[in-house]
């Protein structure tokens, strides 16, 4: 697979890691297109064994996001300012410690955001609370998951 290819399924994958902060927008689903489709070209045992798991990672998280309440982002409590900031600091939390720091940096990111808005800590908690109950945990899953199979995918392409 050329280099431009690559860069276009690299392109896709980032299209679909910000579509899992806009609702509405199939984000997982792009992000394992842009994997079935490098495999397809790649036809490594590599390339089939990213592709089977990132089918598994993203079906393990549609299966924990069936467990979680359903996501309530259009009640006010959510802007896209502060999704693209919460996005942001997993993106962050993701390449400083990488896999598990997602999930603090999405949590530091809301927080952050919050902490500018409203000025104080109690209330930044408080607000950062209410947008992980009105949704944050399922876009955190699924962000998780997308960050996961674009490293393993960044890691196949590295070795």
């Amino acid at each position: 697979m050329g280099v431009w290819e690559l860069l276009l399924v690299g392109l896709v994958m980032l299209l679909g890691l910000c579509g899992v902060l806009v609702p509405g927008v199939p984000g997982p689903w792009l992000v394992w297109a842009s994997v079935l489709w490098w495999a397809l070209q790649d036809r490594t045992t590599l390339a089939g064994l990213v592709l089977a798991g990132a089918t598994l990672v993203l079906l393990v998280a549609q299966a924990v996001r069936w467990q979680l309440p359903p996501r309530r982002l259009r009640q006010g409590v959510v802007t896209h300012r502060l999704a693209v900031r919460a996005g942001a600091g997993a993106l962050i939390g993701f390449c400083v410690l990488p896999v598990i720091g997602a999930i603090p940096g999405f949590v530091a990111g809301i927080y952050l955001a919050e902490r500018v808005r409203l000025g104080g800590h109690g209330a930044a908690a408080a607000a950062t609370r209410a947008v992980l109950r009105a949704g944050g945990w399922s876009v955190l899953t699924e962000l998780f998951a997308c960050l996961l199979i674009m490293g393993a995918w960044l890691a196949a392409l590295s070795a």
